[in-house]
């Protein structure tokens, strides 16, 4: 070939998306990515914030997506007094108004120091993002907000230091034209498919999400990032697998081994790309002497 001759183009790599919570996690709750999240918060609670905080979040980019491993969502300090929790979640659970609401007590609890003085007790705010419909809520759109109110009247709230928002994304595809502007609505556009056409659109008035898209590119072509991805993506088919057709020993035997067969593979192509065993093992949670195996 002659030097001057260009040569193919490197094939675009697919971003990977928002709406998994491996990647939710480091894209707004990474340090650094402040002035995304600023944004995006700005857009749910719809009011300025003064100044986010996300260096409380330390369990980043997880080691073993493949297994349960609680929570893969967002703490948020914001102006200093608030707290702020976002969680993306892809699959619907019978106990899901339970679960968010046993997540913000256990934030809401932290800030109660040892003097026990409840006035300490700051305002705390859940926001639960979902990838499918909430049966419960048939009849919302798809954005709801909630609190503690008075039941008779209806009107009096209880504390303004319980705070819950519920997202359903697929409801935007319901919505009214005038919603379509909604700052909310294009962001969710954003975590729903980075690459829309909408979505460059947006991007022209909305550096914030530029800035959020610019990210998601360094973050797929990540390779570990595409690992935890892939681990994470195989965890949520077995989940998914196991709701359909029931759990029974039989089913959880047969679970277990194909997440470890799964292991191995990916633990081979790294091995394969001279990626280093320590590295492997942090991923894969697989032992040296298995991945020497390979």
């Amino acid at each position: 070939m002659d030097a001057k001759e260009s040569k193919p183009a490197k094939e675009k790599r697919k971003l990977l998306s928002p709406k998994l919570d491996v990647v939710f996690q480091v894209l707004f709750g990474e340090v650094g990515s402040e002035r995304i999240t600023k944004k995006f918060l700005e857009a749910i609670l719809d009011k300025k914030l003064e100044e986010v905080d996300l260096s409380r979040n330390i369990v980043l980019r997880r080691e073993n997506p493949q297994d349960k491993m609680g929570i893969l969502d967002v703490l948020v300090k914001i102006n200093q007094e608030e707290y702020c929790n976002v969680e993306m979640q892809m699959l619907e659970k019978d106990s899901l108004i339970e679960r968010i609401l046993y997540y913000w007590s256990r934030i809401y609890g932290k800030n109660l120091k040892e003097s026990n003085d409840y006035v300490e007790l700051k305002k705390t705010i859940s926001v639960l993002i979902v990838n499918f419909e909430i049966k419960k809520l048939k009849e919302l759109g798809y954005h709801s907000k909630w609190k503690i109110i008075e039941e008779k009247k209806r009107k009096l709230i209880l504390t303004e230091n319980l705070e819950i928002h519920i997202i359903e994304i697929p409801k935007i595809y319901k919505i009214e034209e005038k919603e379509q502007e909604e700052e909310l609505v294009k962001w969710i556009n954003f975590i729903e498919n980075p690459e829309s056409k909408k979505v460059e659109e947006y991007m022209k008035e909305n550096k914030e999400m530029k800035e959020a898209k610019e990210k998601l590119k360094v973050m797929s072509e990540d390779e570990k990032m595409q690992i935890l991805a892939e681990l994470r993506l195989k965890a949520i088919r077995d989940e998914k697998a196991v709701e359909k057709f029931g759990y029974n020993q039989g089913i959880e035997k047969g679970i277990k081994q194909g997440r470890i067969e799964s292991k191995k593979e990916i633990a081979k192509k790294m091995k394969e790309k001279g990626i280093d065993v320590k590295t492997i093992e942090e991923i894969t949670n697989l032992t040296e002497k298995e991945i020497n195996l390979l």
